[in-house]
């Protein structure tokens, strides 16, 4: 027995002293691989992809989520860079919608050392250096790569972890988890034009809009710097807000705010430069100008003249794809045709930038956002499902007007 207990106590000290190594080895211990491999399991717990519903519960009543990704979960041929505003190229920009207003100090980039909430990795853990931002509206975070590319052929993932809260402080009740596939060949992309506060806008002009009753606006509207007597809408052809510089805007409606309208047209002004200004377009003097009867793929497309839309056309790709249009003529929608969008297509993603009038025909229908340094004119009985942003006028005659879908 006494020889049993001699044999125990050295096999005793040395399971202790291993015991206690092993502990010491998994302390704080940060910058270790094991470490790193433990906090991403625990960000990524019970993890959803963006768009999942938020199920009801006494955490969650009121929490913000992720409403749509951009590129979305699965996406493959992603191109491996992005020609965004000032064409500054960089590595495939990542995009987080939400369900409300956040609180952009839990989603900017935060001082170096400290986990960022935003977050894209290779699938094999390699962290890709970047930086978030919020957009005007505190809505929609971007991720922006160093890098002016991401690897070809190459499994991502994006991460935000519950750190994101609303202007509120209500944080997200799950982790958002995506991933995304890029091209095997290196491509570049346009970013979607940054509308800022124009975006808020189904109808923005400098100097009045026209009406012929009764036309259906979906979206708040506004003109400035022009009286609000100049706005000929009524109230209840609007459904959303109208603002006004001065007090002599439709009643009882009406908003006065003069310093939101300065400022959201300002953003138009930066938004009609930002898709003026893009450069290496995919496509020149398409057609001499004539598009009716095509079907148009996502990319920059600029024209020296007018352009016309004889015959429906069509935009295909898909929701996350844009097509920016840079015309330097005007642009003129035949009566009675379309402007169709196939295979996922969003309005949202679609900016025609023109230096000339824009009018589109009776009984047409329009896709996109329009940014017009001159005269917007629907005729009659046309619809729209997109923006009208006027440095000048805006006319309708018995329109539906709808701001396109988030």
């Amino acid at each position: 027995m006494n020889h049993c207990k001699s044999l125990f106590k050295p096999l005793a000290w040395t399971t202790t002293l291993m015991l206690a190594a092993l502990l010491t080895g998994c302390g704080s211990g940060a910058g270790t691989n094991d470490s790193i491999s433990s906090s991403d399991k625990s960000v990524t717990q019970n993890a959803i992809l963006p768009g999942t519903p938020i199920s009801p519960g006494a955490n969650s009543i009121n929490a913000p989520y992720v409403s749509s990704s951009n590129p979305s979960n699965g996406s493959t041929n992603v191109p491996t860079s992005t020609n965004t505003s000032n064409n500054i190229v960089t590595g495939t920009i990542v995009m987080a919608t939400f369900s409300q207003p956040m609180n952009p100090a839990t989603l900017n980039s935060s001082p170096a050392g400290h986990l960022h909430t935003f977050t894209l990795k290779t699938t094999s853990g390699n962290n890709v250096p970047g930086t978030v931002a919020m957009d005007a509206t505190n809505t929609i975070a971007t991720f922006t790569p160093s890098a002016s590319a991401l690897m070809t052929k190459t499994s991502y993932t994006a991460t935000i972890t519950t750190a994101a809260s609303s202007i509120g402080g209500t944080a997200i009740t799950n982790p958002v988890v995506w991933s995304f596939t890029t091209n095997p060949i290196a491509s570049t992309s346009q970013a979607p034009v940054n509308l800022g506060t124009a975006g808020t806008f189904v109808i923005l002009s400098k100097t009045g809009i026209t009406d012929v009753h009764a036309s259906a606006v979906v979206g708040n509207v506004g003109t400035s710097p022009i009286t609000g007597a100049a706005l000929l809408l009524s109230c209840g052809e609007v459904t959303g807000t109208i603002y006004v510089v001065d007090a002599s805007g439709p009643l009882p409606c009406s908003v006065k705010a003069p310093s939101l309208l300065t400022v959201a047209v300002g953003d138009m002004g930066s938004a009609y430069l930002d898709a003026q200004g893009r450069k290496s377009p995919n496509f020149t003097e398409l057609g001499a100008g004539e598009i009716g009867g095509l079907t148009l793929a996502p990319g920059l497309y600029k024209w020296s003249s007018n352009v016309s839309i004889s015959t429906d056309v069509t935009l295909s790709g898909g929701p996350n794809d844009v097509w920016i249009f840079q015309i330097a003529g005007q642009l003129k929608q035949a009566n009675a045709q379309r402007v169709n969008l196939a295979g996922g297509a969003l309005a949202k993603n679609i900016f025609w930038q023109v230096a000339g009038n824009v009018s589109i025909g009776t009984t047409a229908h329009f896709e996109g956002v329009a940014m017009g340094k001159a005269l917007i004119a629907a005729e009659t009985d046309a619809s729209v499902n997109g923006r009208l942003l006027a440095q000048t006028a805006v006319t309708l005659q018995m329109n539906a007007i709808t701001q396109p879908a988030p």
